[in-house]
């Protein structure tokens, strides 16, 4: 007597961006007589078809669910690449010599929202509950993916604090290696100048201590801060006083080389007589 089961079905399909081979994998499940083999993944055979087409390197996505299968890929020579929440990607070198494959995320961006209000000087500023030091700074967290600098500011700035705000520039960048937080990886810190657009603070109270609005040359002079809120401060203040062109790193859209992408591209103000130059 043999019972009726499912069987595991693996496909590959391989696409081909000269010179790599990008791999997808699709399981369906098939009925079957009997006890079921281990999933047919015939990994060996497409990597040497790969090496004689002349393949440089193959990238494979493993679902989640079949992460079984990374133990057959790690048989072939794949090595971890990086990881997602729905699946992780493994990569297999196959010319001579040492990879040169690009590593995965070297950096992880974190976005800050100075918002200054010119008509009382004041700018808006938190003491964060979950930190080492309760000093002052400017609110802000983490980017999501594919989200534009700007807009990381417009939505940290209001989560935290309450109040909406526009971007207006790039204040200054800050880029710190082994970051704690970062996994092992490097910590890029970019400081926006905001223009607010309301004014009555509503904080987050699981992020935050307090936030106010704090007069900019008090900010600017205060020991008790960290180094970077206190050199922006000091840089904000200069704007201020003597004007925002001689501080601001702007922003202008550009065209991608990719078909129907577009790029920011963020530099100091650019006179127009240099812009249209042809």
């Amino acid at each position: 007597f043999h019972s009726v089961v499912n069987v595991t079905k693996i496909e590959i399909f391989a696409h081909y961006r000269w010179p790599w081979c990008v791999v997808k994998l699709k399981t369906t499940q098939i009925k079957g007589k009997g006890i079921p083999d281990p999933p047919h993944f015939p990994l060996a055979e497409s990597v040497s078809q790969w090496r004689g087409e002349g393949r440089v390197a193959v990238w494979l996505h493993v679902p989640i669910l079949q992460s079984s299968l990374v133990a057959v890929a790690a048989s072939q020579g794949f090595a971890f690449h990086h990881a997602e929440q729905g699946s992780s990607t493994l990569t297999l070198w196959l010319a001579e010599g040492p990879s040169r494959l690009p590593g995965f995320a070297t950096h992880q961006l974190g976005v800050a929202g100075a918002v200054l209000d010119e008509s009382t000087g004041k700018v808006l500023v938190v003491q964060d509950r979950n930190k080492t030091i309760n000093a002052w700074k400017f609110p802000g967290g983490l980017s999501n993916p594919g989200e534009d600098i700007g807009d990381t500011a417009v939505r940290e700035v209001f989560e935290e604090t309450g109040i909406k705000s526009e971007f207006k520039s790039i204040l200054s960048i800050r880029q710190q290696h082994k970051h704690p937080r970062a996994f092992g990886k490097s910590d890029m810190y970019i400081i926006c100048r905001m223009e607010p657009s309301s004014f009555h603070i509503s904080f987050c109270q699981h992020e935050c201590l307090r936030c106010e609005w704090m007069d900019l040359e008090e900010l600017a002079r205060m020991e008790n801060t960290t180094p970077i809120t206190s050199n922006v401060a000091k840089l904000l203040l200069f704007g201020y006083q003597e004007g925002f062109d001689r501080i601001d790193i702007t922003m202008r859209e550009f065209p991608a080389v990719y078909t129907g992408l577009f790029y920011k591209l963020y530099h100091r103000e650019l006179p127009e007589s240099y812009r249209n130059m042809t």
